[in-house]
């Protein structure tokens, strides 16, 4: 008879959270005023690149342990420095243009290429699974992303065995995105990973969410999900891959590098310079629970990180 661990993060999924508020800006008040905010504000624009995708069969191993948060909350609670620095950017982002949208593969590659999004993503194995999704401002969602494994795009893209990092770049359109008009900041957003953490089982490119494409303000139409680091580390609507050989410099970690580091993975033992990251809250519930480290996903990840003892792993 086949026995069945599960995992220590791992139970069956429960029932969506009921309709409620959410959180400000700074992720802290709660109020009916903001209920009735959210209730006024348009619903996300539906993507149509490989609308046929979705819904995607679930992957029943990637499942949680608490309810997901229900989308209404999820889709107009929104980091995208490219439209905004506050979270209710949903309308802003209806004006990114996402079709056609053209993905460069490129650096340590056998051959670089320029692909369309809806190509690449039908040559890619489509699944849905049920994420934490982690923030560094410590609030927190769960997340039925659809899309496929990082590691899959990485075998496509057939790297060279030189290569040790992953980068990756948004979009840079300042007549369509408000925020990239804010010359202080490292436009384009700029993301990495080592090549270990881009082939682990966790690392995702998502391109649905709730069973339909992603909405422009989540990132349409690909974005990086990574659930055992902080949030900034998901870079949105990627036009390029690079793969090479020298650690990139991300966007956060220019702007303030005392305070966001290239690691990112989640600690509750390790406070930002600016509070806390013992808890988070749920998004949409009011409840506060302890943050767990590297987000529940530790069995997957900590491996990645035993040598590391000199690197600031956790900002």
């Amino acid at each position: 008879m086949l026995i069945r661990i599960r995992r220590g993060w791992e139970i069956p999924e429960a029932q969506a959270t009921p309709e409620a508020v959410f959180l400000n800006r700074r992720g802290l008040l709660l109020g009916l005023g903001a209920a009735g905010i959210a209730a006024g504000l348009p619903q996300p624009a539906r993507a149509d690149i490989a609308a046929d995708l979705y819904p995607a069969k679930r992957n029943a191993a990637f499942t949680l342990d608490r309810a997901l948060t229900e989308e209404k909350v999820a889709t107009h609670y929104n980091n995208f420095y490219e439209f905004g620095s506050h979270k209710q950017i949903a309308a802003a982002a209806q004006k990114l243009t996402i079709e056609p949208w053209q993905v460069k593969i490129d650096g340590m590659v056998e051959k670089e290429i320029t692909i369309d999004a809806a190509d690449l993503i039908r040559k890619m194995p489509v699944e849905e699974r049920l994420y934490r999704h982690r923030c560094v401002e410590a609030w927190a969602m769960a997340v039925p992303w659809s899309g496929f494994p990082l590691r899959a795009l990485v075998d496509f893209a057939k790297p060279l065995s030189g290569a040790t990092y992953l980068r990756m770049e948004t979009f840079q359109r300042p007549a369509e995105a408000g925020g990239q008009r804010q010359f202080w900041y490292p436009w384009p957003y700029t993301e990495g990973l080592s090549m270990a953490e881009a082939r682990n089982d966790l690392a995702f490119i998502a391109t649905g969410v709730y069973g339909k494409p992603v909405p422009k303000q989540m990132g349409a139409p690909l974005r990086l999900a990574v659930p055992w680091k902080y949030g900034f580390k998901s870079v949105k609507s990627i036009v390029t891959f690079t793969f090479t050989d020298q650690r990139p410099k991300t966007f956060w970690e220019a702007i303030a590098p005392d305070e966001y580091g290239f690691w990112a993975n989640v600690n509750p033992a390790v406070p930002h310079p600016r509070w806390s990251q013992a808890s988070e809250e749920l998004i949409g519930t009011g409840k506060r629970v302890p943050t767990q480290i590297y987000n529940g996903y530790g069995e997957f990840v900590a491996e990645l990180y035993k040598d590391m003892t000199k690197e600031k792993l956790y900002m």
